[in-house]
């Protein structure tokens, strides 16, 4: 028999008498409802560290940070003014899911210098990188959908996944990238796909050789697994030569990226301007098959309609007649000092038996601390006694592993920073060698 109107509401009136009696009570009434795939999402180690560079005797090598002070102020600030005063009906309207059609076209043409040749239809404009990285877990992920990625890994992409409920296989990489000898074990586990950072990785700062990318795109070929290519630092190279992208790969394996229907292959490309322009700006992209991107549209439409207009018109204006290529180029003198910088402090600061990666770009480096290591332990005390931060390196392994591993961010800090920071923090890895003899 159906319950009277009456009757319910005074049962929700009970009910929430009883909550303002009882705070917990309605703390309960939210928590108990909360969907079953949050009990394995976490909060990012490194987004709870950042709150560490907000103190001022903090010297903090834990966020992968750009340098503020090679942000470009001046040429944001006369974009926005220029955006405003002459589109300024458009910048502050709704817009296209896909994104702003003039900075599409911009980045298609920034990226054929690098052999990915898309058209515009190909790229949907995302509000930074993490967000293209959820969208494709909701597109692509169901509960219990195996991903393959190298090991270590973004922690951001675990985060994004993992909310979709996804397992992990496993890589592992060396000074060369993934080991790809170890893929294909892996492979015939039968992945959803293939997460992939060729470039300086996050976290371990190093790069896939061209001859295990052209491996990699040939046995993901053949085994049928796409491949999600994340590239933030690609332009930020300090030394050495440009290697070509897996999209480019995969598309000459293919024998060519074009079709009728435009782009086509088996790997999907993410950049963003977060690292080269502003990561206030919240611009990044993906590159997909056309029947992707609209699948991609609609995932976005659920999530926030689009990217901002008036971001997106003041990032084209800013990027556009060359000054991006301009900026760039500051921005690799700059990191590529700081690099250094890091790289000689550690070899003076830092006893013997600690070993490191050395990036030819990006922005980090990896940290292996002698057996025995807890970099979790050396962060506290590191905080405690030292005042200077980094990210125990625990958090990028999807399977575990990893406990005395640590990453170093070089961009963020001046050298003279770097220097100070660093003999902190090896101080603390000689008194913890010390203690144990």
């Amino acid at each position: 028999m159906p319950i009277p109107a009456l009757e319910i509401e005074a049962r929700r009136g009970a009910a929430l008498r009883d909550g303002v009696k009882n705070g917990a009570g309605m703390r309960t009434l939210w928590n108990e409802r909360f969907a079953q795939r949050t009990r394995r999402m976490t909060s990012s180690v490194i987004r709870e560290l950042l709150k560490l560079t907000e103190k001022p005797d903090v010297i903090s090598f834990a966020g992968g940070l750009p340098a503020p002070e090679v942000f470009p102020y001046e040429q944001v600030r006369a974009a926005a003014d220029t955006v405003l005063a002459t589109q300024g009906q458009i910048a502050l309207q709704y817009a296209p899911t896909e994104g702003y059609l003039p900075l599409r076209e911009l980045l298609v043409r920034h990226m054929a210098r690098y052999g990915i040749n898309v058209r515009a239809a190909n790229v949907m404009i995302t509000s930074g990188s993490q967000q293209g990285l959820d969208l494709i877990g909701k597109l692509f992920v169901n509960p219990g959908d195996c991903i393959l990625t190298e090991s270590p890994t973004y922690l951001g992409a675990l985060q994004a996944w993992s909310a979709y409920q996804a397992e992990y296989l496993t890589v592992p990489i060396d000074d060369d990238g993934l080991d790809v000898e170890r893929l294909e074990e892996e492979l015939r586990a039968g992945p959803k796909f293939l997460y992939i950072l060729p470039n300086f990785q996050n976290p371990a700062g190093v790069t896939l050789s061209l001859e295990r990318r052209r491996r990699l795109v040939e046995l993901a070929n053949h085994y049928g697994a796409p491949i999600v290519e994340d590239d933030p630092y690609g332009q930020l190279r300090y030394e050495g030569e440009h290697v070509p992208p897996l999209v480019r790969i995969d598309a000459d394996y293919h024998h060519g990226t074009s079709s009728e229907d435009g782009f086509t292959g088996g790997v999907i490309y993410l950049s963003t301007l977060s690292k080269t322009l502003a990561p206030g700006l919240r611009i990044a992209w993906i590159v997909a098959p056309e029947s992707v991107i609209t699948r991609l549209v609609q995932m976005k439409q659920g999530s926030d309609l689009h990217t901002s207009t008036f971001a997106q018109m003041v990032a084209y204006e800013a990027a556009k007649d060359g000054f991006l290529d301009r900026h760039v180029r500051r921005i690799r003198e700059v990191y590529g000092e700081r690099r250094n910088a890091m790289l000689a402090a550690l070899r003076r600061h830092f006893p013997e038996g600690v070993r490191w990666t050395k990036p030819l770009g990006g922005l980090f480096l990896w940290v292996t601390l002698p057996e025995g290591f807890d970099s979790t332990a050396l962060l506290r005390e590191a905080l405690d006694r030292e005042k200077v931060a980094f990210v125990p390196g625990a958090s990028f392994f999807p399977l575990g592993g990893g406990e005395r591993t640590c990453r170093l961010n070089f961009s963020y800090c001046r050298p003279e920073v770097i220097d100070e920071g660093i003999r902190r923090l090896g101080s603390v890895v000689k008194r913890r060698l010390a203690s144990r003899g």
